[in-house]
């Protein structure tokens, strides 16, 4: 986990003792979570609690960390500022008194407090607060029996924020229905991407704003009949061939940090594998980034499709997109 630095840190607090009044807007990036607690409470935990919010994926050379995650005793004075992050985390008793401000949000009429729950603009607007509860006595035991559920509440919050961000632009159902009609298979796209079409090969881009700075592209193509066996040298032979004709800067595939899973996709066989690309030795820039490449079974169409996926997102955090390219994957539809 990635402390906050003092220097952000001094310049955060003085924005927010700079703010003022009840209007003003939680800060901090949603991926960084402030931790308030007793500070022997948090010694006995905080491995745990970085092991469960620790989330990641493979990048170009390493695995990113998702969240940020800071602890603050909410007894000193700098917990003032701090509480106006957007990304709040509390563990304590119904008596505590960091405890107050979040439990007096919770509905009226909800019964004994117990447990984990959520409340917003507890400190400031367009804040998240998630409070667990505990008895007296009990506090490591507790939070370590939540820990689990409290990573599935982060990252669940953090695919749908991802996902809520990709579709800003709308949803491009016209063109799901073009390619339905047109090619028999459909993809589920922001209204941002363009696509165009050479042969049976689909290309769909999005390199807003600019691409220097970000490209997310897919291919769809397929192969007729379906082949029996599709081992990945012989898969990745079909997707480099591809990406060496059809992209503008051919590439080349490692496999050093690689993830594969065989499942149905729609009740037929799919593939999906994750690793890395970059572009081939003597491209006109080096580039490099993560890619999904996935296989999926149409029997009533007798074709074996496959679909390719990869960003190019150079000095960003890349997990949000990577949630952005499997939801889109997750929308291919083929056949009736």
């Amino acid at each position: 986990m990635r402390p906050i630095t003092a220097a952000r840190l001094a310049t955060l607090l003085l924005l927010g003792s700079s703010a003022c009044g009840d209007n003003q807007l939680a800060f901090g990036d949603f991926n960084s979570i402030i931790v308030a607690t007793r500070p022997g409470t948090w010694e006995a935990v905080q491995d745990s609690v970085f092991t469960a919010l620790e989330p990641h994926i493979s990048t170009t050379v390493a695995r990113e960390e998702v969240f940020t995650v800071t602890f603050q005793d909410p007894e000193r004075p700098e917990w003032g500022n701090l509480r106006k992050f957007r990304q709040i985390l509390l563990f304590g008793t119904a008596d505590d008194p960091w405890m107050a401000a979040a439990l007096a949000r919770r509905p009226r009429g909800a019964g004994p407090p117990e447990g984990v729950f959520q409340v917003t603009d507890v400190w400031v607007r367009n804040q998240i607060v998630t409070a667990v509860v505990l008895g007296e006595g009990d506090d490591a035991h507790a939070i370590l029996d939540h820990l689990s559920e409290l990573r599935d509440i982060y990252l669940t919050m953090y695919r749908q924020r991802a996902i809520s961000r990709m579709f800003l632009s709308g949803r491009d159902s016209a063109l799901a229905d073009t390619l339905r009609l047109a090619a028999g298979f459909s993809l589920l796209l922001p209204e941002v991407y363009y696509w165009d079409r050479m042969d049976s090969v689909f290309l769909f881009r999005n390199d807003n704003p600019h691409p220097s700075e970000l490209i997310r592209q897919f291919m769809v193509t397929w192969r007729t009949p379906i082949p029996e066996t599709m081992e990945l040298d012989s898969l990745l032979a079909w997707r480099n061939a591809l990406a060496g004709s059809y992209y503008n800067e051919p590439q080349v595939v490692d496999l050093g940090l690689a993830q594969e899973q065989s499942f149905e996709h729609r009740g037929t066989p799919a593939f999906r594998f994750q690793a890395t690309w970059q572009n081939a030795p003597g491209a006109a820039w080096p580039a490099a980034g993560p890619l999904i490449v996935q296989t999926v079974e149409c029997p009533a169409q007798d074709r074996l499709y496959l679909l390719d996926a990869w960003l190019y997102a150079p000095g960003k955090d890349k997990f949000e997109y990577m949630i952005q390219l499997e939801t889109i994957l997750d929308s291919f539809r083929c056949g009736a």
